[in-house]
């Protein structure tokens, strides 16, 4: 009998094949998304620095305070402005998206288009 990998192997794996192919840069930064079954994660990575130049999370008082409920779409659009807000005040404007493996549905879809709304370039 064939055993089936566990839905977070496969995605880590997706992630590793996708982080081959783009990485950010000084210029143009990488938006990396993590989605977790209570909260979600934003953040602007420089990656030949190593360094995150930019966070945001359903996890912070006032981002949570704003919200109902931190793992609904309601919520990753919300964080989706909050991380384009912060982004554009350090003077970056053209990002790199990685979905981190996850599919481009629901809450991923919903934070890269308020991401996208909001002033943020990708």
């Amino acid at each position: 009998m064939v055993s089936k990998k566990s839905r977070a192997e496969v995605r880590t794996k997706k992630h590793s094949r996708m982080r081959n192919r783009f990485s950010g840069t000084a210029e143009r930064p990488r938006l990396s998304v993590f989605r977790s079954n209570n909260h979600m994660y934003a953040q602007v990575i420089d990656d030949t620095a190593g360094n995150t130049l930019v966070s945001a999370s359903t996890l912070e008082k006032d981002v949570k305070a704003e919200l109902e409920k931190t793992n609904n779409v309601e919520a990753a659009a919300y964080l989706g402005t909050v991380i384009a807000k912060r982004a554009l005040e350090k003077g970056i404007d053209t990002v790199v998206f990685d979905r981190g493996g996850f599919i481009y549905q629901g809450k991923v879809a919903a934070l890269a288009d308020a991401a996208r709304e909001a002033g943020l370039e990708f």
